[in-house]
């Protein structure tokens, strides 16, 4: 069977299924979700960790939108706690400050997702370095310097944990425009391996999914339709994956169904490169 008439298949797979619902993977647990305002993969894994019984805590730099999504999380999940503390990952005085007071809000901590990124679409030859510097610090650096408190924080109490790290395919794959992008994610991977060996140490877990495309309203609102669709039509599936995909996969990372499991990158795609 050729290529072509491969990418002209549409596979059962094509249409997303129904989200699965929670079985209680995380009953108990005490999370931390950074830039989990609005709609993408942040809002959708505090939802998730929920459905599976954790409390929660979600941060974000946006005030209002995260006051928004706590919302519209506390009024599905009532029974369940979910606070919220604004936090720039660009700072690391408010870093530092979310996994303490999130830690004395929730009484603990065992989960922290980090999930703060930024994009963009720009050449090489065209970008500047603000552009650059921008794109590194909030999603490789930011991402060091939540997993770095988590990591004191840890080293201080008598219980391990887990830090799953949202990374990206295009920390594998090239792309043009995502120079900046797909370096800081890649730089993200080589983050989740090597800081796995010394979180071992203090019995915590590192992991990280790399999704390739994920279908939430934000994305829509930074890249062309265009570029949107012809990204989709190269997965195995013919389409994007849905959101609550990626949380259930980050879901299962934080769970104890991967107690073996630690500074690895799992795909979440068709295929890694």
């Amino acid at each position: 069977m050729t290529e072509t008439t491969i990418s002209q298949h549409r596979s059962p797979l094509a249409t997303p299924p129904e989200e699965t619902p929670g079985h209680g993977l995380l009953l108990g647990r005490k999370v931390v979700v950074t830039a989990a305002a609005g709609t993408g993969i942040g809002f959708a894994t505090a939802r998730r960790a929920l459905l599976e019984g954790a409390d929660v805590v979600i941060s974000d730099w946006h005030e209002r939108r995260l006051g928004e999504a706590q919302d519209r999380l506390a009024t599905e999940f009532t029974d369940s706690t979910v606070g919220q503390i604004v936090c720039n990952v660009q700072e690391s005085s408010q870093v530092d400050a979310l996994i303490e007071s999130a830690a004395g809000e929730l009484g603990r901590i065992d989960v922290l997702v980090n999930n703060a990124g930024l994009g963009g679409e720009t050449p090489v030859a065209d970008m500047t370095d603000e552009e650059w510097d921008r794109v590194i610090d909030i999603t490789l650096n930011g991402t060091f310097r939540a997993t770095r408190a988590a990591l004191r924080y840890f080293r201080g109490v008598e219980h391990g944990g887990v830090i799953v790290n949202n990374a990206s395919v295009l920390g594998w794959r090239a792309q043009r425009g995502q120079a900046h992008y797909a370096a800081a994610k890649a730089g993200v991977m080589a983050l989740t391996r090597c800081s796995a060996i010394e979180a071992a140490d203090v019995g915590v877990r590192i992991n990280a999914v790399a999704p390739s495309i994920a279908n939430h309203p934000f994305l829509a609102k930074v890249t062309s339709d265009d570029l949107l669709d012809e990204l989709a039509s190269r997965e195995a599936y013919g389409r994007a994956a849905e959101v609550w995909e990626v949380a259930a996969t980050i879901a299962m990372l934080a769970s104890d169904y991967t107690t073996y499991l630690t500074g690895e990158v799992v795909s979440i795609s068709s295929q890694r490169a």
